[in-house]
């Protein structure tokens, strides 16, 4: 790594192109199997929360009455309607499609990329997060089973629209196609709870003012599975209560207040730069 001072000693421009693979080197240097114990725990829990979902898959008579009944208590909690924020989406295509997108590439991949950033970087927050994570989706398992739910898309004479049908972007067939999909598990969303989550993790692991532009991704989450009709109102609040449920149950998963909010920089100060390394 070379740095380069300009400007005296308090002022100076760092340019170090092989610090990130040194860094990225020396992190997984020796973690092999435990990479590969990881990968296996990960792909078991995920096959196996699949599988739990499908026991109430064809479920379609109290999936619909409790769709019926949850729109009924929302509009006793005087929530909004869902109708009201999918209309922007239904009237411009230009946030229907990217809406649709988000919704099938983004719950995964963003998940991916930052637990593995976690394990690389930051290997004490990944624990935490991948066992807080666990215990979310553990608990939203139960409630599938317990409350199996249509999601809105599939209540067009309530004024429901299938976006993703509407745009050729649809992830999942007919509710009678099978597989390895209950689309009556709307009840609580995943999609936010994880969102919530990956979002925590980004913000406890850095230091930096920008990250709490993580943010944005349970936010914009949460327009995106409400506006593309696939969750309630509701849907979103449980998944947030279980996700803070988890928390209190397993105070051991959760980092401390100090380091959470980053005022215990998890990131060592860098060498003066003016310093010249060869």
């Amino acid at each position: 790594m070379v740095a380069v001072g300009l400007g005296g000693p308090d002022v100076g421009l760092e340019f170090a192109p092989g610090g990130f693979v040194e860094r990225l080197r020396a992190a997984v240097q020796g973690r092999g199997r435990e990479a590969v114990r990881q990968l296996a725990l990960i792909t078991v829990l995920y096959l196996g929360y699949r599988v739990g979902r499908m026991f109430t898959a064809d479920d379609r008579v109290r999936a619909f009455g409790n769709a019926r009944g949850l729109l009924g208590l929302e509009d006793r909690l005087w929530l909004p309607e869902e109708t009201t924020l999918q209309s922007v989406f239904v009237h411009h295509d230009s946030f229907a499609v990217p809406a649709n997108f988000y919704y099938a590439t983004a719950h995964f991949t963003v998940a991916v990329a930052v637990l593995l950033w976690l394990w690389i970087f930051r290997p004490e927050h990944y624990r935490w997060t991948r066992n807080l994570m666990v215990a979310l989706t553990a608990a939203a398992l139960v409630v599938h089973v317990l409350v199996p739910l249509a999601p809105p898309r599939m209540l067009p004479d309530l004024g429901f629209v299938d976006l993703a049908a509407v745009h050729g972007q649809s992830v999942y067939g007919s509710a009678e196609s099978g597989g390895l999909s209950n689309q009556f598990a709307a009840m609580p969303s995943l999609h936010v709870g994880w969102a919530l989550l990956l979002a925590f993790a980004i913000v406890a692991a850095t230091s930096t003012p920008w990250r709490w532009l993580a943010l944005i991704h349970p936010v914009l989450t949460t327009l995106i599975v409400v506006g593309t009709g696939n969750h309630y109102w509701l849907d979103v609040i449980v998944a947030v209560a279980l996700l803070a449920l988890s928390a209190l149950l397993h105070p051991k998963l959760v980092p401390t207040t100090a380091t959470a909010w980053g005022t215990m920089g998890p990131v060592p100060p860098k060498p003066h730069l003016s310093t010249v390394a060869g």
